[in-house]
C-alpha cells in the first residue's frame, strides 16, 4: 500500500511516498522536495558478513543526466564512472548516518539515492541526505534515529535555510548541518572568510531546523515503518578478552605511553608478537577477538590517558601544535612549490599555471559547468610506511582534495585579475594525522610561490575529541595526530585566513557533539591556525610579484563582440594566421574578451598587436603607417590595418607634383598616410600629402613652443 507523508521546510512542501515503488526493496522512497526528486533504496543482509570487524554501510549517490534533461556527452552516451560531486555527495550522506547504527551491527547495508529529476533551487544532495535516514527509518534495518539536514546561507547578515539558486549566488556562506533531535552529527562549510560566533551562529540556526526534520521523520517512523529485525551484535569473546587483559595490559599501557610514535610501534609489534605466540594455538579460529581484544585495551587506555591523566600520547599539551616548517620553490622547473610539515605530517603541494582554455569542462547534473581552479590530492602507500598497489584516486582522495579546493577558493583571484587556469596537486609525503588540512597549508604556499595573487593566505587545522561514556566529560585537542583520530571521537577541520574560516568538514564516531565543543573547537582552531599563518609567513610574505619564468604569460584584451568574427575569419583562417606567425594560444568569449597565452612577453604582445589591428575602426582624420600591397598607374594601395586597406590617388602621394607613381613608393614600403574620406561602399581614400602636412605642422609648432 502506497503511503504519502508530507511537511514544509524553508516554506517549501517535502513530500515522501513509500511503498508503490521498488517492492523487492526493503525500503524504497521516493522522496521530493519541489520538482527535485530522488529515489532511495535501502537494503541489509540477511546475516552479519563473516571474518571482518567493521560495520560495512556502503552510501551510493547515482546521478542521472536525465534529471536535467541532458544526454550524456562522449561515444558512449550513458553515464559512468560516478562523478567528484556524487562521491562526494555519498560520502556526506554516510558521515552522519554510520555512527548511529547499533554498535556490533555488521551485517552489510547499502542505500541507493538515485537522482530523478533536479530543480537548481532545490539541492538533490540535501533531499538524499534527508531521504536516506527516512529510508532506513522505514525500513527493517535496525536504524531508528533519524537525522535531519538543511543548508544554510548568510546574505546580508541573515541567515537562510536551504536558499535557492539565486540566493546561493549572493550568500558569502554555503553550509550544511545534519543533526539529530539532539546534537549535530555533521557540518559541511565552505565560506568568504566567516567569522568564529557567526560560524557558530549559522551551525546553531541549521541545527534548530533540523530538529524538526529529525522529529517528522520519527513521527514518519512511528506511523509507517517496518518492525525492525531483531539480530545478535558481534560480541568479543569473553574468555578470550579476560585472558589477553590479564596477560598484556600492563605490557600495552607500557608500549603506549611511549611519546614517539616510532617506538610506541614498536612496543607494540613486540607486545602482539607476544599475544600472538601465546594465544594463536589456542584460539585459532578467533584470531580477530585477538585484534579486537588488543584494540579496546589499546583505546582504553588513550582515552583515560587524556580524560583522567589530561595528558596526550605525545606528551603535548591540549592546545599545543607539533613542531611546524614551511618551504617554497624547493622544484626548478614547476611553476610554483611549497613544502608544509607538521609534526610527521608533511605535504608537497605544486603550482600549475595555463591557459584560460586548460579549464576543467564538468558534465554533471550540477549548474557549474567549468572550474579554472582545481585542487588534487594524492595519498599514496608509502606516506605511511605501507606497500600497496597504486591504483587512481580514492573516495577519502577525492574528498580531501575537495575540502583544500573549497579552503582556497574563496581566495583564488578573479579571472579578470589573474587569467589563468591554476591546477594544485599535494602529494602526501607523511602521514600522521590531518594530511587535508597540511594540504591547505602547503598548497597556501604553493600559490604565493607562483605569483598568485591570492587575496590573504589560508591555514588549516583539525580539532579532535574524547567523551566519556555517558557523553557528559569531554576533552577537545588541537592539532590530532593519527592514533587521537583513530581511538578519539570527533575530525574536526577547519580551515581560514586570519580574517575567518573559509572551509570546515566534521565527522564524528558518537551521537553527536554538544553546543560547547562545536563553540569551544571553532575558537581554539583559529588560534591554532592564527600560530600556523605566522610560521607560513616567516617562510613567504606574500606572493612573488611575477610569474615563474616556465610559466605561461598571459595577456587580456576587450573588443566589440561583432568584431569576433574578424579575428575568427572564414573557416579560421585569420585566427590561425596570428597563432601560426606568433606561436600563442589564443582563447575569446562570447563577451569579446581575449585571453593570448604565450611563451614569451613579446609573441604576446605582437599578436595582441595583431588581433587589435583586425578589429579596430578605421576613422577619418587618423594618420596610420601602412604598407604598399599594390601599385596602379591612377595611384597606390595600402594596408592600414590587418585585412584594411585603401587608395593613395596619384595626386596625394607627395606635396609636389607626381607624374608616375613609382617614383614614390614601392610595393612593400611602409608609409604615413592619412584617411581622408570613407564613402558610402565603406571604401577607405587616403592621402600622404596630408600625413606629410600634419607632420610638418606639428613639427613648426613644438620648434615655436
Amino acid at each position: 500500500m502506497n503511503q504519502i507523508f508530507e511537511t514544509t521546510i524553508a516554506g517549501r512542501k517535502l513530500r515522501g511516498e513509500f511503498g508503490k515503488l521498488g517492492m523487492l526493496s526493503d525500503c524504497a522512497l521516493k522522496i521530493s522536495y519541489g520538482d527535485t526528486v530522488i529515489l532511495v533504496n535501502a537494503n541489509a543482509s540477511d546475516a552479519p558478513r563473516e571474518g571482518v570487524d567493521f560495520f560495512p554501510l556502503s552510501i551510493e549517490y547515482q546521478e542521472r543526466l536525465y534529471a536535467v534533461g541532458k544526454i550524456p556527452g562522449g561515444f558512449i552516451k550513458r553515464e559512468g564512472r560516478p562523478s567528484d560531486k556524487a562521491i562526494l555527495n555519498a560520502r556526506a550522506i554516510d558521515r552522519p548516518l554510520r555512527p548511529l547504527f547499533p554498535k556490533g551491527y555488521r551485517n552489510d547495508v547499502q542505500v541507493v539515492c538515485t537522482v530523478l529529476s533536479v530543480e537548481q533551487d532545490n539541492l538533490p544532495n540535501i533531499l538524499a541526505m534527508n531521504g536516506a535516514s527516512l529510508a532506513l527509518c522505514l525500513s527493517s534495518i535496525p536504524f531508528t534515529k533519524p537525522v535531519g539536514t538543511v543548508s544554510v546561507g548568510l546574505i546580508n547578515n541573515e541567515f537562510i535555510i536551504n536558499p535557492t539558486s539565486k540566493q546561493r549566488d549572493e550568500s558569502i556562506l554555503d553550509l550544511t548541518v545534519c543533526a539529530t533531535q539532539e546534537r549535530v552529527m555533521m557540518i559541511e562549510a565552505g565560506g568568504e572568510e566567516i567569522p568564529e560566533d557567526v560560524m557558530y551562529d549559522a551551525i546553531m540556526f541549521g541545527f534548530e531546523e533540523c530538529k524538526k526534520i529529525a522529529r517528522f521523520q520519527e513521527e514518519v517512523m512511528k506511523q509507517y515503518g517496518k518492525p525492525k529485525a531483531e539480530f545478535i551484535p558481534y560480541e568479543i569473546n569473553k574468555d578470550i578478552e579476560k585472558e589477553v587483559r590479564e596477560f598484556s595490559f600492563d605490557m600495552i599501557k607500557k608500549a603506549m605511553y611511549n611519546t614517539d610514535k616510532d617506538l610506541r610501534n614498536k612496543a607494540m609489534d613486540e607486545v602482539k608478537e607476544k599475544i600472538d605466540e601465546q594465544f594463536k594455538e589456542k584460539y585459532p579460529d578467533n584470531l580477530l577477538d585477538l585484534d579486537e581484544a588488543v584494540y579496546n585495551i589499546q583505546k582504553e587506555i588513550v582515552r583515560n590517558m587524556i580524560l583522567n591523566e589530561k595528558r596526550r600520547p605525545d606528551g603535548r599539551g591540549f592546545k599545543e601544535i607539533r613542531p611546524l616548517s614551511a618551504e617554497v620553490s624547493i622544484l626548478p622547473r614547476t611553476h610554483g612549490s611549497g613544502l608544509f610539515t607538521r609534526g610527521l605530517t608533511q605535504v608537497l603541494t605544486v603550482a600549475t599555471l595555463g591557459s584560460i582554455s586548460e579549464v576543467q569542462i564538468l558534465d554533471g547534473i550540477e549548474e557549474e559547468t567549468s572550474k579554472r581552479y582545481m585542487h588534487h590530492y594524492n595519498f599514496p602507500s608509502y606516506s605511511v610506511g605501507e606497500v600497496k598497489p597504486l591504483r587512481g584516486p580514492n573516495r577519502r582522495e577525492i574528498g580531501h582534495g575537495a575540502l583544500a579546493e573549497k579552503a582556497l577558493e574563496p581566495l583564488i583571484p578573479s579571472e579578470q585579475e589573474f587569467p589563468y587556469a591554476i591546477r594544485l596537486v599535494s602529494e602526501v609525503l607523511s602521514s600522521n594525522g590531518s594530511t587535508s588540512q597540511a594540504s591547505v597549508c602547503g598548497s597556501t604556499l604553493a600559490l604565493l610561490d607562483a605569483g598568485v595573487p591570492i587575496k590573504r593566505p589560508a591555514a588549516g587545522i583539525a580539532m579532535g575529541l574524547v567523551t566519556s561514556k555517558d557523553l557528559q566529560q569531554e576533552e577537545i585537542l588541537t592539532d590530532i595526530q593519527g592514533l587521537e583520530d583513530f581511538f578519539g571521537d570527533m575530525d574536526f577541520k577547519v580551515a581560514g585566513t586570519e580574517k575567518g574560516i573559509t572551509a570546515i568538514q566534521v565527522d564524528t564516531k558518537i551521537e553527536g557533539l554538544s553546543n560547547n565543543c562545536i563553540k569551544t573547537a571553532l575558537a581554539d582552531a583559529r588560534e591554532a591556525r592564527l600560530a600556523i599563518l605566522e610560521v607560513m609567513k616567516k617562510c613567504i610574505n606574500g606572493p612573488r610579484k611575477e610569474v615563474s619564468v616556465y610559466a605561461p604569460k598571459v595577456f587580456t584584451m576587450n573588443i566589440n563582440p561583432a568584431k569576433i568574427k574578424d579575428v575568427i575569419g572564414t573557416g579560421g583562417k585569420t585566427i590561425n594566421k596570428i597563432i601560426d606567425e606568433t606561436g600563442v594560444k589564443i582563447d575569446i568569449k562570447d563577451d569579446g574578451t581575449v585571453f593570448v597565452t604565450a611563451e614569451s612577453y613579446e609573441s604576446g604582445n605582437k599578436a595582441l598587436q595583431m588581433i587589435d589591428g583586425y578589429t579596430r575602426e578605421i576613422k577619418e582624420g587618423e594618420i596610420y603607417l601602412g604598407k604598399v600591397t599594390k601599385i596602379s598607374n591612377f595611384g597606390a594601395f595600402v594596408e592600414i590595418l590587418p585585412g584594411k586597406e585603401g587608395l593613395v590617388h596619384i595626386s596625394k602621394l607627395d606635396v609636389k607634383r607626381v607624374s608616375k607613381v613609382e617614383d614614390i613608393v614601392s610595393v612593400g614600403d611602409e608609409i604615413l598616410v592619412k584617411v581622408t574620406e570613407i564613402d558610402s561602399m565603406g571604401r577607405v581614400n587616403l592621402s600622404r600629402k596630408d600625413a606629410i602636412k600634419d607632420s610638418e605642422e606639428k613639427q613648426n609648432k613644438s620648434t615655436d613652443e
